[in-house]
């Protein structure tokens, strides 16, 4: 079975267990779907870093992109490829209950802490701990992080017994943590102690020669899904998957054919009028008159966060408040857009779109 390079990031605040636990079946990096010269190249690095045995692995691109198709490769790659593989979500756990969750607690830690928990370290064994979106791992706990990676060893919160860790460490992040660690958000050491092996995940415009390959894999995905005959791609669809961006990437492109396949009804070719995508484009280069901005970086300069913020500002007030829209329009998810503007003060009321 094919799976694309565009993997689905870790939606629930609840990590996931694979491989030796959950009895998922193993997975080989032939089946990520692709010819491209940077897609290649990507996939050749991570085959040399699943043989090193237990070194510290970053995987860098950018969302939708499928970085955790290339963790689970790396694991399924390895010599300890039986041992479980569990995917946690740095950003879809509260910063207060982060640290319990990876590194475990003894019962009575905190006020909630009834009995012993078992840290995702720990429950990864000698396998692999995948930490989706680094970038967002509190600066508290990395210094502790930091010390788990160069003394192979963790201490449960409110515990005082040291704990051997054997588990190999993947961080995968969609941003530049280099950016972060200059803006002093991200510490430099453990940045350099996650950097020892990186794997850069092209992103879906670096591979115009994968582009078809993927569509149609997709509508050969939803004609088995469906028990219907596969259909093609009108030449006008084509030039219209080539012309896009695709901020979205792989799994942008997925969602555009699935929703393809429904609105072309009995027709035997998806047309560039059933994708959706021209007049999305055109909505984002378009906005309503009245309603423009700058952001103004001085001789001084300005962070990363600064220019953020300043553009999602810019962009709500674009939407009319309306946050849903405003995170497509910058091509980020609506939690992202939250974090972004976390210390803002609205200007809009939350507006949701009926849809």
């Amino acid at each position: 079975m094919n799976l694309e390079s565009g993997g689905t990031p870790v939606r629930r605040p609840t990590p996931r267990l694979t491989g030796a636990i959950g009895g998922q079946e193993p997975f080989s990096f032939e089946q990520i779907v692709g010819v491209s010269a940077p897609l290649r190249e990507a996939i050749e690095t991570a085959r040399l870093v699943a043989r090193a045995k237990l070194t510290t692995v970053l995987l860098v691109g950018e969302t939708g992109t499928g970085k955790e198709l290339f963790a689970r490769g790396i694991h399924c790659g390895g010599a300890n490829s039986a041992a479980p593989f569990v995917a946690v979500n740095c950003a879809a756990i509260p910063e207060s209950l982060l640290e319990s969750e990876l590194f475990g607690h003894e019962a009575g830690a905190f006020t909630s802490a009834q009995a012993r928990k078992h840290g995702l370290m720990e429950l990864a064994g000698c396998g692999t701990l995948f930490l989706d979106e680094m970038h967002h791992l509190p600066p508290l706990l990395q210094p502790k992080l930091l010390r788990a990676l160069e003394e192979r060893r963790i201490r449960r919160l409110g515990g005082s017994t040291e704990i051997n860790i054997e588990c190999r460490i993947v961080a995968a992040t969609n941003v530049a943590i280099e950016d972060s660690v200059e803006a002093g958000t991200f510490r430099e050491d453990l940045f350099y102690r996650l950097n020892v092996l990186r794997v850069d995940i092209p992103p879906l415009r670096d591979r115009p020669e994968d582009l078809e390959l993927l569509a149609h894999h997709f509508l050969q995905d939803v004609a088995r899904a469906q028990g219907a005959r596969e259909k093609g791609l009108a030449p006008d669809a084509v030039i219209a998957l080539r012309e896009h961006r695709w901020p979205g990437n792989v799994r942008e492109l997925r969602n555009v054919i699935e929703r393809a396949v429904v609105l072309s009804g009995d027709e035997p070719a998806i047309r560039a009028a059933h994708l959706l995508i021209q007049q999305r484009t055109a909505r984002v280069a378009t906005p309503p008159q009245g309603v423009t901005g700058t952001i103004a970086i001085p001789l001084g300069g300005k962070s990363l966060a600064e220019i953020e913020r300043e553009a999602a500002q810019l962009t709500l007030q674009l939407t009319g408040g309306n946050r849903s829209r405003a995170a497509r329009l910058l091509g980020i998810s609506r939690p992202t857009l939250a974090r972004i503007l976390r210390d803002v003060v609205p200007l809009f009321g939350e507006i949701e779109e009926a849809s």
